[in-house]
């Protein structure tokens, strides 16, 4: 009786609270586990075992990899910013986490009569929020570079903020196709309007193509490696770093590749809807259904995290000129074109 008389807007806050620590548990899960997922994966491709020493199919490998970091001697140079040094990583931490923010994961819960959204922050310009914390990340490599007081870092770390500001453009570009169908910037409007609709990528295939491309190089992954070019520039951008601050790096490419996967999911493949299917009719509950939209959110996130490791072991990567001309003269003019085409389209059908 008494947890029924408290105030709902303290309701609100506990909601919002076991959210954020679900959404950050879950996020830590998959980054962890996507570092085993990429080692069995490349094995696989290579014709090898892979990790198989630490539990049963190496299943506790992350936790030993993690024992390794927590545990590793931490050195910070002498002759570095010791502020921004430890700043770095910590703001690659945070704004890989705070893009999961606006993410609809699956259908509202019922929780004693509440409907309780599985969304953090459903906020009226959910997309540019993603858009805004995307673009900070990029300190997150400069300033870590920049702070090492190491040439070999810091040329990496100016690699990588031209590269993500590059490729930030058409990325931006190919997405107003589908705010222009949705006719929304809520991350949950343009879900519901793909449940009523079909999915985006039926009407934006390019758009997907020109977005899924500006996904890899925003992560930093191959073929768009070029801040973590082992043959031209050692380690790259976190050369310095040791201990977990190095993790902090690590980790946060694989979050930012699974909260990448969770966007893609949720701009052009319908979020937790499911394909050909009447959820409705199945007359189940709404917390069962809640419970199935967050599963088939996850297979879509961990679907295209899988693809992600897939190409890392497939295609060769890219010389920087490649690189800028694959983003200024082939996808900027491409998203451009799908821009001009979907905003015919949707002027066309509202006549």
């Amino acid at each position: 009786m008494y947890l029924l008389a408290i105030d709902p807007i303290w309701w609100l806050i506990i909601e919002k609270l076991v959210l954020i620590a679900f959404v950050i548990t879950v996020s830590m899960v998959v980054a962890m586990y996507a570092t085993y997922g990429e080692r069995k994966v490349a094995a696989f491709m290579q014709d090898r075992i892979g990790p198989n020493r630490a539990g049963i199919f190496g299943i506790f490998q992350p936790f030993a990899d993690a024992g390794k970091l927590f545990f590793k001697e931490e050195i910070i140079p002498v002759s570095s910013s010791r502020f921004l040094f430890i700043l770095g990583p910590a703001l690659a931490m945070i704004t890989a986490l705070l893009t999961s923010a606006v993410i609809p994961w699956s259908v509202p819960l019922d929780i004693n009569g509440r409907s309780v959204p599985l969304q953090i922050a459903d906020v009226d310009v959910g997309i540019l929020f993603v858009f805004g914390v995307v673009s900070i990340g990029v300190y997150g490599i400069m300033i870590g570079g920049w702070a090492s007081n190491n040439k070999f870092s810091l040329i990496a770390a100016v690699r990588g903020a031209s590269q993500m500001v590059s490729y930030e453009l058409p990325m931006g570009l190919a997405l107003l196709g589908v705010l222009l169908f949705a006719g929304d910037l809520r991350m949950s409007s343009i879900v519901q309007t793909q449940v009523e609709h079909g999915w985006n990528v039926i009407y934006q295939p390019l758009g997907f193509i020109i977005f899924f491309i500006c996904a890899l190089a925003e992560c930093n992954r191959t073929p768009f490696d070029l801040p973590e070019a082992e043959n031209e520039l050692n380690f790259g951008y976190h050369q310095e770093y040791s201990s977990m601050k190095l993790g902090f790096y690590l980790f946060a490419e694989y979050i930012n590749m699974f909260i990448s996967g969770a966007v893609m999911a949720v701009l052009f493949f319908g979020g937790y809807d499911i394909p050909f299917v009447n959820e409705a009719a199945w007359g189940l509950g709404q917390n069962t259904m809640a419970i199935i939209g967050f599963a088939v959110m996850m297979s879509k996130a961990l679907f295209f995290v899988f693809v992600f490791m897939w190409i890392r072991w497939t295609i060769p990567r890219f010389r920087y000129d490649q690189l800028m001309t694959l983003g200024w003269k082939k996808l900027v003019p491409l998203a451009l074109v799908n821009l001009i085409i979907s905003a015919a389209v949707v002027l066309w059908l509202k006549k």
